[in-house]
């Protein structure tokens, strides 16, 4: 019984109701899925009697339908919204990160001092950028053979630096 009534409601009406939720979200084929969405939740409903007036009670739906999908929207877009500065403030240094990042660099860069220029590139190229000796190599214009040499005379040269060793001099 409920799905006759249903089918009749849907069959006279729905191209009234698509019609009209048209004229209110200025779309075809989302108002196409929320009259669906509608049709589908009457027929979820206990069987009623017959309706006075069909297309004010569907028109009333739809307005419910509509403000309970602009609710959800608006509380999506708020979860997300919170996601989003959630991730940032995480990804985010905080000032005690940005010491100790700064302070480390500047240990780098006074392990590196006093190196040669190519021993330092060799080293940065190689630790920072992550590239291969043959990469390096290539860029400096030189052969990895020595390209090896430049790398451990600046690790040589570090380990001189934090431990207090005298450094040698090239």
């Amino acid at each position: 019984m409920r799905s006759t009534l249903a089918i009749d409601l849907y069959n006279d009406h729905a191209g009234w109701l698509v019609a009209w939720l048209r004229s209110r979200v200025r779309c075809h084929e989302r108002a196409a899925d929320l009259a669906q969405d509608l049709f589908c939740k009457i027929l979820e409903r206990p069987p009623g009697e017959g309706l006075q007036s069909p297309r004010a009670y569907l028109a009333t739906a739809a307005i419910r339908l509509l403000i309970d999908q602009q609710r959800r929207l608006a509380l999506e877009k708020a979860y997300l919204s919170a996601l989003t500065a959630l991730q940032e403030r995480e990804m985010a240094a905080s000032p005690h990160q940005i010491c100790e990042a700064v302070e480390a660099l500047t240990l780098i860069a006074r392990m590196l001092d006093g190196l040669p220029d190519r021993p330092r590139r060799a080293f940065l190229l190689s630790r920072l950028d992550g590239l291969g000796h043959a990469e390096i190599a290539d860029l400096l214009g030189v052969s990895t053979s020595m390209v090896r040499k430049y790398v451990a005379t600046a690790l040589v040269h570090c380990y001189a630096v934090v431990h207090g060793l005298p450094v040698e001099r090239a």
